[in-house]
């Protein structure tokens, strides 16, 4: 089996050495400068954050990678698909908003923002991956038809795959309304008959005729194709996702979508994980709780499994920090001890890693080497 190299550069610093010369050569040991050519098409996959949650990557970080792609004659665009959920990223207009608000603008980042899939979410191109779970995924248009990816990650615990890493990033964050609807329920949206008007909008925009509208709206589960499109065209709200999918089913669909946002891809990929302010939760929230360990680093690879390994490994090394979501066991906070499952004690969160390793998507064994 192959081992991932994985590049890793601590949050010290000096007058002659600050973060961006860091990043500066974690880009370089992975090979930027050649990875793209001019005038080619380039995603910068990033979370913008919920509005109110505050532990999303620093603009000034993906500026400083959006200079290395640049230099390289390509054009990137920062990038990230609309939510299921309702919340300040759900439509693209919401979404751009946010990301503004967050300090994603042009004159911070030097890049234009995309959301990757449409004005609904709902704006993806089907992808051929012959998985475990799924045949095919639906990936977000702007990133499956982009030239290469770069997914900027900030690594945390995440309640439903315990860790949220470069392979949620990309396998939860390039997918279209659809897609994600696959990875988190095994049927229909269902509707709320107390927030349901009957107005009929869900059934005029379903694309199977799935919906049937009398005192209240009907989805029909076996007419249902999943597209998620009636969650984001009810104006009351009253259309929700059933988050019925296993811990299990949902990393391993999870793997597979990351897989169709690669295709088509290889050697135009690369990933960088910013483990600093690992919070016990996802940036989904609109509040970000305490670190639970201590600021670690910054990693860079091309493989995406061995980067999310080596994350995992070095968060789990680290002391965990007294009054935190950890809780008082002092067990819990030793070094070595599993924290993301002390978090989330119902999730395996080496599953989507078994799961991307034997798509071929990487290797959880891995070489670390520091950059000083």
């Amino acid at each position: 089996m192959n081992t991932g190299m994985v590049y890793f550069a601590d949050l010290r610093t000096s007058v002659k050495r600050n973060l961006f010369d860091k990043i500066d050569e974690l880009l370089n040991c992975i090979g930027m400068g050649k990875m793209f050519k001019k005038g080619q098409l380039v995603a910068v996959k990033l979370h913008f954050g919920e509005k109110g949650n505050t532990s999303f990557i620093n603009p000034i970080f993906a500026a400083r990678v959006v200079d290395g792609i640049s230099s390289t004659g390509a054009l990137p665009f920062l990038t990230d698909t609309s939510t299921l959920y309702i919340g300040t990223r759900a439509n693209a207009v919401s979404h751009l908003k946010t990301a503004v608000e967050n300090g994603f603008g042009y004159s911070t980042v030097k890049a234009p923002v995309i959301i990757a899939d449409g004005l609904r979410g709902d704006d993806g191109e089907h992808v051929e991956v012959n998985g475990r779970h799924l045949k095919e995924v639906k990936i977000a248009r702007a990133i499956s038809e982009a030239h290469g990816l770069v997914a900027l990650t900030h690594f945390k615990c995440h309640e439903m795959t315990g860790i949220g890493g470069a392979l949620k990033n990309i396998g939860m964050g390039c997918a279209a309304r659809e897609g994600k609807l696959t990875q988190h329920s095994k049927c229909a949206p269902l509707v709320d008959p107390g927030s349901c008007t009957a107005c009929g909008v869900c059934a005029l925009n379903c694309p199977a005729d799935a919906i049937d509208v009398g005192a209240v709206a009907v989805i029909n589960d076996g007419s249902c194709i999943g597209c998620g499109y009636c969650i984001a065209v009810c104006p009351e709200a009253a259309i929700k996702i059933q988050w019925n999918e296993s811990t299990i089913n949902l990393q391993e669909k999870m793997a597979e979508h990351a897989y169709g946002a690669l295709k088509g891809k290889k050697g135009k990929c690369a990933f960088l994980s910013f483990v600093m302010h690992v919070s016990p939760e996802c940036d989904c929230y609109g509040h970000s709780d305490a670190a639970i360990v201590p600021d670690v680093g910054i990693l860079a690879s091309t493989d995406p499994v061995a980067i999310d390994q080596a994350a995992a490994d070095l968060v789990n090394a680290r002391q965990g920090i007294p009054g935190t979501a950890l809780g008082p066991d002092k067990d819990a906070l030793k070094p070595g001890s599993d924290k993301f499952k002390r978090l989330h004690p119902d999730v395996d969160w080496t599953v989507q890693l078994r799961h991307a390793e034997e798509l071929g998507l990487g290797s959880r064994r891995y070489e670390l080497k520091e950059v000083f």
